[in-house]
């Protein structure tokens, strides 16, 4: 019982600590919300290398240039699909990582090809991994633009809030409903996710999300809704996918981001899913 309140309480801290970071991140500012998810990224794809190595033994023989230059690909990515209004020395960072990409990417590529290693199987895999991370994510960054042309300009945090309060509602309602009441196991990738719990979890998350923010945010409760459904539904599909990677790769977390809670990819990979169809429908309605 000691052992289980010490481990309850180390992930309640951790969780706390993680929230507060996230939503300073968020609101602060431009810089700080572009800075946020560069390093969720960083870090996503980061495991991703190291849980696809596992699985590919071929994906181990990558070069160090091809290695650490897909982190620098990705930040590049994050940086040309970045926001319009941030810039170094007076020059956007859009600019400046639309012009050093091309450039990165064909000195992995004259490596691989001079080393003797190169190996489309590896890049594919490389490949999927900036589609799955970078570009998914640089998504928040439309999703924060939404909001500019309003008469609410300082709340242009608020659909990328309300996309990650979604997911984070939905965990944790399915987990504890599922803890009480699960009996009848979601899928054989992941045997701990119950039927009864993702069900309860994405309806106690429209609900809670739909009436609570519109209480906070300037958004009509009825979009709220609508994000607050798609985000909670392919969340769940983010985290099969993850779970799957992580039974081949035969690991149970991803990395030790958190204390008692995983790596990057454990804690990203709902929003990660999540974040394209939420753009979608976004795209659509409005």
């Amino acid at each position: 019982m000691a052992s289980n309140t010490s481990v309850l309480k180390l992930r309640t801290l951790s969780a706390i600590v993680f929230v507060i970071i996230m939503l300073a991140g968020l609101i602060w500012n431009s810089w700080s919300f572009f800075t946020l998810f560069l390093i969720i990224q960083l870090g996503c794809l980061f495991e991703y290398q190291k849980l696809l190595a596992l699985i590919f033994p071929s994906y181990q023989k990558i070069t160090a240039v091809h290695k650490w230059g897909l982190l620098v690909v990705g930040c590049l990515m994050m940086m040309t699909l970045g926001p319009v209004d941030l810039a170094i020395n007076g020059m956007s960072i859009k600019y400046i990582g639309s012009r050093l990409l091309p450039f990165v990417i064909a000195f992995m590529i004259i490596i691989d090809i001079f080393t003797k290693k190169i190996n489309l199987q590896n890049w594919a895999i490389s490949f999927a991994g900036l589609v799955y991370i970078p570009m998914c994510l640089s998504l928040f960054f439309q999703l924060k633009s939404f909001m500019t042309n309003t008469y609410f300009g300082s709340w242009t945090f608020s659909i990328p809030l309300l996309l990650i309060v979604s997911i984070w509602v939905n965990d944790t309602m399915a987990y504890l409903v599922g803890s009480v009441i699960g009996k009848t196991p979601l899928s054989p990738i992941s045997p701990n996710k119950t039927w009864e719990g993702t069900i309860a979890g994405i309806i106690l998350s429209v609900l809670i999300v739909s009436k609570g923010m519109a209480l906070v945010v300037p958004i009509q409760e009825r979009y709220i809704f609508c994000i607050s459904l798609i985000a909670s539904i392919a969340g769940n599909f983010g985290d099969l996918l993850e779970s799957k990677l992580k039974r081949l790769a035969g690991v149970k977390d991803s990395g030790s981001l958190m204390p008692g809670h995983g790596g990057f990819l454990d804690r990203f990979d709902s929003i990660l899913f999540a974040t394209p169809f939420v753009w979608l429908i976004l795209q659509i309605l409005f």
